[in-house]
């Protein structure tokens, strides 16, 4: 698709929609107590994964029809994109080496933990279901939204504004599974702008690949799920700093315009 068509396409339009689309998962989360049959801490409104992909499918088939749909359901597996393959190392380890510092940070500051317990057995099941819902948020939010803010702002700016959109439509569920206001500021304010830009900065240097970015998203995650226990003592305010630390590096050697010209490339 040539950057006039993607010019065309309105973020907004996707944004609004995407929170309408929401909305009624927020409404049958507010009326049932119980939350989803996992492990994890996640209510019921936590469904709305779906609802970035539905947005983007009802926004392209407007103007592409089916077309336009089969194109971007292509952009699942474009793994081949991915170049020189040792970014498969940063996608794949990144946020995992994140995670484990700041775990190992909580037991230095002496936080009261549980010992881990970590179901290996389990992990390809969250591989798999959290590679699914990654696909469903990231086929919206990089595959139909953020290509068209990318032809009028710079990477750097995409990323924070797709960061605060996304962050802010975790808010109620946040609310619902019964965070306080710092775990959700620290959460949706500093790791998920933090986290957003880094998924640009992936992105842009993949050749714009929607596996990559899936995949990095389904590392995060599956490490938050692994947090011990089940996420139960994940600290956004130490996981949400040390990632801020590490866009701030990628923007530094990468560029605010694009996040893609390394500075010390020969």
């Amino acid at each position: 698709m040539n950057n006039d068509n993607l010019a065309k396409r309105s973020p907004l339009k996707f944004f609004l929609l995407t929170f309408a689309l929401s909305t009624p998962f927020w409404l049958i989360g507010s009326m049932v107590e119980k939350g989803l049959p996992v492990p994890m801490n996640l209510p019921v409104s936590a469904l709305s994964f779906v609802s970035p992909l539905i947005a983007a499918l009802i926004l392209t088939y407007r103007k592409s029809k089916l077309s336009g749909i089969e194109q971007l359901f292509k952009r699942i597996f474009d793994y081949k994109k991915i170049k020189p393959k040792l970014w498969y190392l940063l996608i794949i380890f990144l946020l995992p080496a994140i995670y484990s510092l700041s775990y190992g940070i909580m037991r230095l500051l002496d936080r009261p933990l549980p010992e881990p317990q970590i179901p290996f057995l389990t992990i390809p099941i969250l591989f798999i279901g959290f590679f699914i819902t990654a696909v469903c948020e990231e086929l919206g939010w990089m595959g139909y939204a953020s290509d068209s803010m990318r032809c009028r702002w710079s990477a750097l700016t995409t990323g924070i504004v797709l960061g605060l959109v996304w962050g802010l439509l975790h808010v109620v569920p946040d609310i619902q599974a019964h965070h306080d206001l710092a775990w959700i500021v620290w959460q949706r304010g500093v790791y998920s702008v933090a986290f957003r830009i880094l998924i640009v900065w992936i992105y842009n240097n993949t050749g714009n690949s929607i596996f990559a970015v899936v995949l990095f998203h389904d590392m995060d995650n599956v490490s938050w799920s692994l947090f011990p226990n089940n996420g139960s003592h994940y600290d956004p305010a130490i996981t949400g700093l040390l990632t801020a630390i590490t866009a701030v590096l990628v923007i530094f050697l990468w560029g605010s315009k694009t996040l893609a010209r390394y500075r010390y490339a020969s």
